[in-house]
């Protein structure tokens, strides 16, 4: 993470100025003693100064409180307890050099322990100590002030959440995560990196506790800081960071980060309604076949031909969704609307198989057309509807797949079948009633071209018998067989029964 120099017990004894003399070695010290930051530096000579004391801080000393009769060991042993740092002995006030047994004391306490030069006052130290602590929050300050400035500029680039993060990511030194409301992540940087999925878990628990939030995690190698991005009750994603210690510096630039995202978001969200309603109204010119509306609002069409695709409403907001993210990757054109029959894509015929991409991803059924000029869009469209309600699956079932089986499988509708049902109603309770085969009769005699020699060989009877049964039917129907409107008629009324 980017910080100024902490003013350590390390950067104290080290100034030039000070000319500090460490008596006990690094090595004879435990780990990271000389590296722990330094709150105050305060001098005592009392026997006992502990009462006085805060934690972490370095204590200076002239030494006349030791006498022959002094336990130096005990001394030492109850600064070491109340979290002293560091122990400065000034030379050449009381005696000369450091005394040999305060030596051993802080060797066998790991207290760190350096000499004062006779002519360096104790208040120049903790002078240089506090000008130390100063410039540090000066310098935090001043990083603080060039990381939103960097961040500003950031949000104020195309899809401005993406480089805000990735500048974040920068500033901190660490890996910066984005998720969305799902618990999914969509910005990351570093890209390639596994801390996404160490963090995941965790970031779907706190989106379940539906409240704005943030808190602390850790796996198996790094720890994270969560920062839930919304209000409570409608959050809007999750902010991760690889890092757990933030100062209050760091913390204010991540809040502003914070507040960017959820108005991006927010702003996002009413960009992206009223794109939906405006694209929703310029289908409405295009189902007029002319696209000149359309155009002139949007700059630009797929260019035609184009195929039209059809898909259930329902599924708008994630198709909407992943064309936006195809669209940036492949620079595919596309239009998409809403409207009364489901969601409508239009795409250049070219572009017909990013249709099959898109049904994979929905994993629902999604009708598609031939391929037009937008002066029949109208006939695309319908030809969309026509695929999508046929449809036997999930996946894209294309008209000219649908439209195979012919005009009658077209007329098939719920309407359809329940007039062809009750016109064949006569023929069918006679059959029930009397165990005849009249619907059967019909169906071989119209299949064979109505000729009674053939009809009556398929169905293994004799022509008179055929002939009686063709009449019987066509008292039962009402209908005079013998001329053509009627028998067409039947043939449909019997396709559309089945």
């Amino acid at each position: 993470m980017d910080t100024a120099a902490a003013p350590t017990l390390r950067a104290l004894i080290g100034r030039p100025d000070l000319r500090l003399r460490a008596v006990t070695a690094q090595e004879d010290l435990p780990e990271g003693a000389l590296d722990r930051a330094v709150r105050w530096v305060h001098n005592s000579d009392l026997a006992d100064p502990t009462p006085f004391l805060a934690d972490d801080l370095v204590l200076l000393t002239t030494g006349t409180q030791f006498s022959a009769a002094t336990d130096v060991a005990a001394y030492v042993a109850r600064l070491a307890r109340r979290g002293v740092l560091g122990l400065g002995f000034g030379s050449g006030v009381h005696r000369s050099g450091v005394p040999e047994e305060l030596v051993e004391a802080c060797l066998a306490h790991g207290l760190a322990l350096f000499e004062v030069p006779y002519d360096i006052p104790f208040l120049a130290i903790a002078r240089a100590h506090a000008e130390a602590i100063a410039a540090e929050a000066y310098a935090r300050r001043t990083w603080a002030l060039e990381a939103q400035r960097a961040l500003a500029v950031a949000a104020l680039r195309p899809r401005g959440l993406e480089p805000t993060l990735a500048e974040l990511s920068r500033r901190l030194g660490c890996w910066v995560g984005m998720f969305d409301a799902s618990g999914s992540p969509v910005h990351q940087h570093p890209a390639a990196s596994h801390d996404a999925a160490e963090v995941a878990p965790a970031v779907s628990d706190l989106l379940a506790r539906g409240g704005a939030a943030s808190r602390t995690t850790e796996s198996a190698e790094q720890a994270y800081t969560l920062f839930t991005v919304g209000r409570t009750g409608h959050l809007r994603g999750v902010i991760a960071i690889a890092a757990t210690a933030l100062d209050p510096e760091t913390r204010a630039v991540v809040t502003s980060v914070i507040a960017m995202a959820g108005l991006a978001l927010e702003q996002s969200e009413q960009l992206s309604r009223a794109r939906r309603r405006l694209h929703t109204q310029l289908l409405g010119s295009l189902l007029g076949d002319d696209p000149t509306l359309a155009r002139r609002v949007l700059g630009s069409l797929p260019h035609a031909p184009v195929v039209v695709a059809l898909a259930d409403s329902a599924r708008a907001s994630t198709a909407i969704e992943w064309w936006d993210r195809r669209r940036a990757e492949t620079g595919t054109a596309a239009f998409l609307a809403e409207g009364p029959d489901g969601l409508t894509i239009c795409v250049s015929a070219e572009d017909a198989g990013a249709i099959d991409d898109l049904a994979a991803q929905l994993g629902a059924p999604v009708g598609l057309s031939g391929a037009w000029d937008y002066g029949r869009f109208s006939q695309a469209h319908a030809q969309a509807q026509t695929a999508l309600r046929r449809s036997s699956g999930p996946g894209v079932t294309r008209y000219a797949d649908a439209a195979s089986g012919g005009v009658l499988d077209a007329l098939a509708t719920d309407e359809a079948r329940l007039i062809a049902q009750t016109r064949l109603a006569p023929v069918r309770e006679h059959d029930a009633a009397s165990g005849a085969e009249l619907e059967r009769t019909l169906t071989v005699w119209l299949e064979h071209d109505a000729g009674i020699e053939s009809a009556a060989a398929a169905l293994g009877i004799h022509r008179h018998t055929l002939r009686s049964r063709i009449a019987q039917a066509g008292t039962l129907l009402d209908a005079d067989l013998s001329s053509f409107p009627a028998r067409a008629e039947l043939w449909a009324a019997l396709r559309t029964a089945e």
